[in-house]
């Protein structure tokens, strides 16, 4: 089976309204395939958004949590695309609020009009500031023609997530981030290999990039198209990088078949290997 993935690498700007943020999503989607079965956004794509503010010049860290209020726009703007080029958009992440509490959330689009939406486990220390609260569920999810995890930055630097995604039998784990220092998108990337190699599954990264003066912090990072490494992919995992500090779209064609060849075949058999020896794990209480 083949799988094509579309990888936006997207940058945000200072916007004047909700409907200038549409217009760019909009006019990427000229150099998105309308054969791709994926397409993914990073996380926190709307950040730019906050710049609508006309107080905007003024606001701290904790002012972030105003992205919530355009969850509804977001939605619809997602959704309307997905269902109108019927793929399924991974619409990176936004924030939004149930009760007194502020979620890192990213939403799925199937093309249908339908949409589930999974919760960042693992908030990233920086991010305590803007009152965000950690979601408690990991799940995969069938939409599309294979199962797939979504891994929201510092998520896909926990093993444990992985490893849970792959064992829920997840062929592609996305991953959109946002990295405020060069350290801290390496730190994503290699990550992202690691668990491609641990678990013998593609990782689809893309970080948002950008800069504009204010409280919102400067993103850093490439897009990148991600595989074990091992013939018959590339020597270093990279099946597709984006070039550029703009925005770009790559494209790769995913080989699922291969993958489960080389769980069972492969020079290096991790995906089995890390099962077959649990019992030595389970005596240190990991």
């Amino acid at each position: 089976m083949q799988v094509k993935v579309s990888n936006v690498q997207f940058k945000f700007e200072s916007y004047s309204s909700f409907e200038d943020f549409a217009n760019t999503v909009q006019r990427i989607f000229k150099d998105v395939p309308l054969d791709s079965d994926y397409i993914l956004f990073p996380e926190l794509v709307t950040i730019g958004l906050l710049t609508t503010y006309g107080n905007y010049h003024t606001f701290t860290s904790q002012d972030n949590s105003k992205l919530a209020n355009f969850l509804n726009d977001y939605i619809e703007l997602f959704n309307t695309l997905s269902k109108a080029r019927n793929q399924v958009i991974i619409a990176g992440s936004t924030l939004e609020q149930e009760g007194p509490h502020i979620y890192n959330t990213a939403y799925i689009f199937d093309g249908k009009g339908n949409y589930v939406k999974h919760r960042k486990t693992h908030i990233f220390p920086a991010e305590s500031d803007w009152d965000t609260k950690e979601g408690d569920i990991l799940e995969t999810f069938d939409i599309g023609p294979v199962r797939i995890g979504v891994a929201i930055c510092y998520e896909i630097e926990i093993p444990e997530i992985a490893t849970i995604y792959s064992r829920q039998g997840a062929d592609i784990i996305f991953c959109p981030s946002y990295t405020f220092t060069e350290h801290g998108f390496w730190r994503v990337r290699h990550c992202a290999e690691a668990r491609c190699i641990e678990n013998q599954l593609y990782v689809i990264h893309s970080p948002i990039i950008g800069e504009v003066d204010g409280v919102i912090e400067t993103g850093f990072g490439n897009s990148a198209n991600l595989s074990p490494c091992e013939l018959p992919w590339t020597s270093n995992g990279i099946m597709e990088e984006c070039t550029t500090s703009d925005f770009e779209v790559i494209t790769s064609i995913l080989e699922i078949d291969t993958l489960y060849d080389k769980r069972k075949s492969g020079v290096a058999t991790t995906f089995h290997d890390r099962k077959r020896r649990n019992d030595v794990y389970q005596k240190y209480n990991m």
